[in-house]
């Protein structure tokens, strides 16, 4: 193998906005650490405000937390890994010691750390992990397949809250990724009809492609297809009006779960009050995508849906770009200039 570089290229947020490429020192594992070689990293949703307005927990930080990887070194102690494995790395490093983490509830920790936001993530060359939050992947899965897990994890997640099973009608608010991978798993449990809702023409064509029956623009399409309402809604957006759309389009003794994290007070009108009260609706929260043993059965049934082609993500990828890129890109997408679902850096190209 050859000698391990003493620097390395990183994308590096100095403050909200200011997003500079620049070498940086290559991190050295400690003790349960393992430096990985960054194969993919993928953009977050929440990449876009935190690194144009909100900033990081600290900084300056190298942000970005959808990422594969391959083994590099491993630090003191690491057993069960070799270089060049390929691993999915999920965001949460939890501390596996609270009353949430010792009861297989990682997401609601209570001291944790996060990849991108509370420590170095991967919009870099290479980043450090903890080895308990490698997750190997099967057998030629491709390293972007494997770093957009994140997303279909949390699509699965939010899902079995809600006892989808065959049969049900299901309604995705919110074509992104996210929404796109619902569509899917919608699907795979046997869903009678999938409809999603996106005010994008472009992104309901993609939901199209994932396999919706109906793929409406408005709230008045969505009426129009709903009947006496659905068993399942799923809200992706974050959006207040579209929260109150999701709880208004239950059908009777339905489920709606939402992961859309809203940026302006979300209020729910007297008529959707009385009508969940009304059908018996159940309204579910939703937060990360992990469970026990960690990082939960969401992660390795999306891993193995995608190594074995049920469950497709190629055609989310609009763009595939080197860090150098990375700034620009990060103002365009938050000034919504162009088309976009998921886009992915290359750290290592080239």
């Amino acid at each position: 193998m050859p000698d391990l570089p003493s620097s390395m290229t990183a994308a590096v947020m100095h403050a909200p906005g200011d997003i500079r490429v620049e070498e940086v020192p290559v991190p050295t594992p400690g003790a349960g650490e393992v430096l990985l070689k960054v194969a993919a990293c993928g953009v977050c949703g929440s990449d876009i405000p935190r690194m144009l307005r909100n900033g990081g927990y600290v900084m300056p930080i190298i942000c970005g937390h959808e990422f594969s990887a391959h083994v590099e070194t491993l630090g003191e102690g690491v057993t069960g890994f070799s270089p060049g494995d390929l691993v999915s790395v999920p965001p949460l490093i939890p501390c596996r010691h609270c009353d949430f983490c010792v009861r297989g509830d990682f997401g609601l920790c209570e001291d944790y750390d996060y990849f991108g936001s509370r420590s170095d993530g991967a919009y870099a060359q290479y980043v450090v992990s903890p080895v308990g939050n490698l997750l190997p992947m099967p057998e030629g899965l491709d390293p972007r397949a494997a770093a957009m897990l994140d997303p279909a994890a949390i699509a699965l997640h939010a899902l079995w809250k809600t006892g989808l099973r065959a049969g049900h009608r299901v309604l995705v608010v919110g074509a992104g990724p996210i929404g796109l991978f619902a569509v899917q798993w919608a699907r795979l449990h046997g869903a009678a009809e999938v409809v999603t809702i996106d005010l994008s023409e472009e992104k309901s064509a993609m939901a199209r492609e994932a396999g919706a029956d109906h793929a409406v623009q408005t709230l008045d399409e969505a009426r129009a297809v709903a009947g006496r309402g659905f068993d399942v809604v799923l809200e992706s957006a974050g959006v207040p009006v579209t929260a109150d759309m999701a709880a208004r389009l239950v059908g009777p003794k339905g489920h709606a779960v939402f992961v859309g994290i809203p940026h302006a007070p979300v209020e729910l009108a007297k008529e959707t009050w009385n009508q969940f009260l009304r059908l018996e609706v159940t309204l579910h929260g939703s937060w990360n995508s992990f469970s026990a043993p960690f990082p939960g059965d969401e992660w390795r049934v999306a891993a193995a849906k995608m190594a074995s082609g049920e469950l497709r993500w190629e055609f989310m990828i609009t763009h595939e770009l080197p860090l150098a890129a990375l700034p620009e890109m990060m103002q365009k997408l938050g000034a919504r200039s162009e088309h976009s679902s998921k886009v992915i850096f290359v750290p290592n190209a080239g």
